[in-house]
């Protein structure tokens, strides 16, 4: 008797979760964004989010990224800095979420996941790109 009723627990915490998480690989750039960024880096990138004042370190303007970098627009460097691979030495401890991830995690953390992660990152990519000045 106490079998069947572990298994339907396991069966409904199991649709539970699957039903919980959201694909994120069909969101614009902008809305990935907005969803995941704009808190610290600010609606326009500017590094003045609702949050950044509470973070101990300057919050980076995102717009002015190929201005800092001789007008090359540092994609590799960025996604190692998105998806985990690689902390801002200057600010010490990494303050930025790893979003590689939580997008994994959230993409269900098995292989076709890597690849999706793969393609939120170029579409989060492709925003930043576009809001250069």
């Amino acid at each position: 008797m106490r079998q069947p009723v572990f298994l339907l627990l396991v069966i409904s915490i199991t649709f539970m979760s699957a039903a919980h998480v959201d694909d994120f690989t069909d969101y614009s750039g902008q809305e990935l964004y907005m969803r995941f960024c704009a808190s610290c880096h600010g609606e326009e990138g500017h590094g003045d989010g609702p949050v950044a004042s509470a973070i101990s370190v300057t919050v980076p303007d995102l717009t002015g990224i190929m201005q800092r970098q001789g007008d090359q627009f540092p994609e590799q460097q960025l996604r190692e800095i998105i998806d985990g691979r690689s902390v801002v030495i200057a600010h010490g401890t990494r303050y930025m979420p790893v979003w590689g991830y939580e997008f994994w995690v959230e993409q269900g953390a098995d292989k076709e996941a890597e690849a999706d992660v793969r393609r939120i990152v170029d579409n989060l990519l492709g925003y930043l790109r576009g809001i250069q000045r």
